[in-house]
């Protein structure tokens, strides 16, 4: 069998299939991507031919159409978004390419169609990888002149942020996801793109500590990340030097502690987020070349 033969017969039998939903309204890349009331909301980034968009959008399943909501306070790129209590939350994020980093932090609320501010962070930080666990919204991660190691919990009950058990490796452009009531920080970047990393790491609120998980099998930074099937899912993401955004989509399982190729997706994708809604899981906007130069429309839904 020829290697293009051996390719397309290993392509086959990968788990998963890709589709395409609606066209986004606008193309975009370096958005943050949150679900919130089984709707996925695509927040800031570059669209329009600015870097600093306030721009946002959301996808309905049930109805397959696109709305535009009330914009950020003021536009941003590589934004941290999170749902929590029926509300989306956002924090730091960069105003302008992939650089300056501000302390903004502001609540969203659907009902009322309006963004509030909240407690600005205690530093600036941009490329914040942010996830819910329990009561609390964990920022991991980020980069202000370099990538942090920062680790801090909001608490919206109290409008305050705590520190916790730093991150082992200073990253930001990286995959945070809660799954068994613990963190999962999947691969990143150390400063730039050409310094991707492997690295997963898994904190365990109940003793304030990090330990090691298996290592993704390409590193990979700017990925769409997202538990689906009990699976922690790495879709896409960028590495310097590249002509297209990776097209790798790589689940890892907690409970066997080992990565698995499932089906890759049509085109190569980064500066984008995943999104979870019944049995679908969403990869909406991102770039199909690394950096900034390109954004895309598309919807790319991945089922099993």
């Amino acid at each position: 069998m020829t290697r293009l033969g051996a390719a397309a017969v290993l392509a086959a039998v990968l788990s998963g299939s890709w589709s395409t939903g609606p066209a986004l309204p606008v193309a975009r890349s370096e958005v943050a991507v949150a679900t919130l009331n089984d709707d996925v909301y695509v927040i800031g980034g570059y669209a329009n031919g600015n870097v600093d968009q306030g721009l946002v959008e959301f996808y309905e399943p049930a109805t397959r159409t696109w709305r535009a909501v009330a914009s950020l306070p003021r536009g941003l790129n590589h934004v941290g978004a999170v749902a929590f209590g029926g509300k989306l939350y956002t924090f730091g994020g960069f105003s302008e390419q992939n650089d300056a980093p501000v302390a903004d932090a502001n609540v969203y609320d659907p009902g009322a169609d309006s963004w509030t501010p909240i407690a600005p962070l205690p530093r600036a930080l941009g490329s914040i990888s942010v996830a819910v666990l329990g009561n609390e919204i964990h920022l991991v991660g980020g980069r202000d002149a370099h990538s942090v190691r920062t680790h801090l919990v909001y608490d919206p009950a109290t409008n305050r942020y705590s520190a916790r058990a730093p991150l082992p490796v200073g990253r930001d452009h990286m995959g945070l996801v809660p799954f068994g009531g613990k963190l999962y920080a999947v691969g990143g970047r150390i400063d730039t793109p050409a310094h991707n990393v492997v690295e997963v790491d898994i904190y365990d609120p109940r003793t304030n500590a990090w330990s090691t998980g298996a290592p993704m099998p390409t590193a990979r930074s700017g990925m769409a990340v997202a538990v689906y099937h009990d699976t922690i899912y790495a879709i896409g993401g960028e590495a310097s030097g590249m002509a297209a955004a990776f097209t790798n989509n790589e689940g890892y399982d907690p409970a066997a502690n080992r990565w698995s190729d499932y089906a890759a997706l049509p085109e190569g994708r980064h500066g984008t987020g995943a999104g979870v809604v019944g049995d679908k899981l969403y990869v909406p906007a991102g770039a199909p070349v690394p950096g900034g130069s390109q954004q895309s429309r598309t919807l790319l839904i991945f089922t099993l």
